[in-house]
Formats: structure tokens, C-alpha cells, sequence
């Protein structure tokens, strides 16, 4: 804003001038009026300053005047806002300017405690039902894998020496009590008499049997049963297939 009194000799007239202001300030603050002050400043400048210097000092000073109404608008204007602002925060007006060091309460921590907890515990029970997820899902796997694969059976191929009693035994009765004997994974194969000596064979007869289903316990104990035929029973060889 362009001041009107800067080419005016009054501003040159220090006195003048701070009474002038000071006489302004009365005004402002009610205690003195513009048509006291216009007398005053008359009376202070004895009647040196022409009445258009003093048309110009008073129109300087409404602007001055209008310029503060202004600023004190503006502050109000600001603190309204201010406050409303803190209103809507939630803090107090009153100590908005103190920072304010709220203590939290115990229960308060216990909460946050709690929910923290209950955060990481549901992390950790996703995280293991997860897991068990996935070992399941693997344990079907080898076992859908090893169900697929064609199980190897172990099997064996056992000779066996049938020894009678004497040269009076009927061998070929005595090899079929023999092959009698039939369980499950047992199979007899071919067979021949060896000379013993005086008149005495023994038998000498092939079987294939599965491991897991028949051990050799059992064929001598089968075999000799047929206790009329048979003195003993001997594993000649013993191979795996």
C-alpha cells in the first residue's frame, strides 16, 4: 500500500510526528477521539500545518486503523480455527499448547499385551496348520507312490535230503508223503534218490518258497511227522532267487 505522507514535509518533523503517533494510539486505545486529536495536532504543530497536510495525516491514519481491524481479524479469525481444530482432535483447548504426557494405564497394556499375543499366536496356528497340511498331503503322496510300484517278493530255492529208516522203505511213498505237504507259498519241484550204501536212497527233492510265508522250521517239522517213513530231514542248499 502506497503511503500517502511519504512525499509530505510533516514526516520530516521527527516531534510531529511521534506525538502524532502517540496521540493515535489514545484513539486506538478509546481514550481519545479523531477530532481531539485533529485540535491537538493543530495545537502541536502551532498552527504551522496546513489543513490538507492534516486531511492526509487523518486519512493516513483511518488506513492505519483499517489495516489493524484487519490483523485483529485475522488472529481471531486464527484462534477460532485453532480451536476447532482442537476440538475435533479430542484435546482439551486448554492444554493444547503443554504437551501432554498421558500415562497409559496398566489394564490398558494388559490389552495391548493381549492383542499382540493373540497376533502372533494365530500367525503361529496358520503357520502349524499349514505344516500338518502339507505333511499330510506328503505322506499321501509316498504312499499313493509306494502302492503304484510292484512289491518284490523275496523268495527262496531250498534242497532238502529225505533220509528213511532202512533199505525196506517205499521211497516213491515216502516222496509222496512229502509233497503232501502244501501251505500257502510253498511250490515242490523235481527230485531224484541218491545211493546211501547198502541198499539205501535217500531223497533228494527242489522247492521254491516264499520268504515272509515259509521257513525251513517248518518243512522238516511237516516232513517229519510222517514219522513212519521218515528218520530225518536236511537243508542240502539254501538260495536266494
Amino acid at each position: 500500500m502506497a503511503n500517502p505522507l511519504m512525499n509530505e514535509s510533516v514526516w520530516f518533523h521527527q516531534q510531529k510526528f511521534e506525538q502524532a503517533e502517540a496521540h493515535y494510539q489514545q484513539i486506538l486505545a478509546g481514550t481519545a477521539t479523531p477530532g481531539q486529536r485533529t485540535r491537538s495536532v493543530q495545537q502541536i504543530a502551532g498552527g504551522s500545518v496546513p489543513p490538507g497536510k492534516m486531511d492526509s495525516l487523518e486519512r493516513e491514519n483511518r488506513e492505519l486503523r483499517k489495516v489493524t481491524d484487519e490483523l485483529r481479524a485475522m488472529v481471531l479469525k486464527l484462534e477460532n480455527r485453532v480451536s476447532a481444530l482442537e476440538r475435533g482432535s479430542g484435546v482439551p483447548a486448554a492444554s493444547a499448547s503443554a504437551p501432554a504426557a498421558a500415562t497409559p494405564s496398566k489394564p490398558a497394556d494388559d490389552d495391548d499385551d493381549e492383542d499382540d499375543d493373540d497376533m502372533f499366536g494365530s500367525d503361529d496356528e496358520e503357520e502349524a496348520a499349514e505344516l500338518e497340511r502339507l505333511k499330510a498331503e506328503r505322506v499321501a503322496a509316498y504312499k499313493a507312490k509306494k502302492a503304484s510300484k510292484p512289491t518284490l517278493i523275496a523268495k527262496s530255492n531250498i534242497i532238502l535230503e529225505v533220509k528213511p529208516w532202512d533199505d525196506e522203505t517205499d521211497m516213491k511213498e515216502l516222496e509222496q508223503k512229502v509233497r503232501e505237504v502244501s501251505t500257502d507259498g510253498l511250490k515242490w519241484g523235481s527230485s531224484k534218490l541218491v545211493p546211501v550204501g547198502y541198499g539205501i536212497n535217500k531223497l533228494q527233492i527242489m522247492c521254491v518258497v516264499v520268504d515272509d510265508k515259509v521257513g525251513t522250521d517248518f518243512l522238516e517239522e511237516s516232513i517229519t511227522a510222517h514219522e513212519d517213513f521218515v528218520q530225518s530231514v536236511d537243508v542240502v542248499a539254501f538260495n536266494k532267487i
